[in-house]
């Protein structure tokens, strides 16, 4: 995954339709967390083993939202000056350190 690229063509988007005017990072925060919430939504009633096991159409659904936080979350990144990569491999190797024994 080329998140430069993504970045990029997102950005691409949000010019074409004049949305910067709107991706202050408390907006891009907040969508985040909209879209999470929809994720959350799917899963909102079922078992362990049914949140496990999606049929297609749920499972299809939850990776529609997931792309969206994600594409939320490269937009905050780039309006924050932040290096996604950065930051996640950043935050796994504290993770690493913390959690590894």
């Amino acid at each position: 995954m080329n998140l430069d690229e993504l970045t990029k063509r997102l950005h691409s988007i949000r010019d074409r339709n004049d949305w910067r005017q709107f991706h202050s990072p408390k907006n891009l925060a907040m969508a985040a967390s909209v879209e999470m919430a929809e994720l959350v939504e799917i899963f909102q009633w079922l078992s362990e083993d049914q949140s496990r096991q999606l049929p297609a159409d749920k499972l299809a659904h939850a990776g529609q939202e997931v792309g969206d936080i994600v594409l939320y979350l490269l937009l905050l990144c780039s309006e924050l000056g932040l290096d996604m990569e950065q930051v996640v491999r950043s935050k796994l190797a504290d993770s690493e350190r913390r959690f590894s024994k």
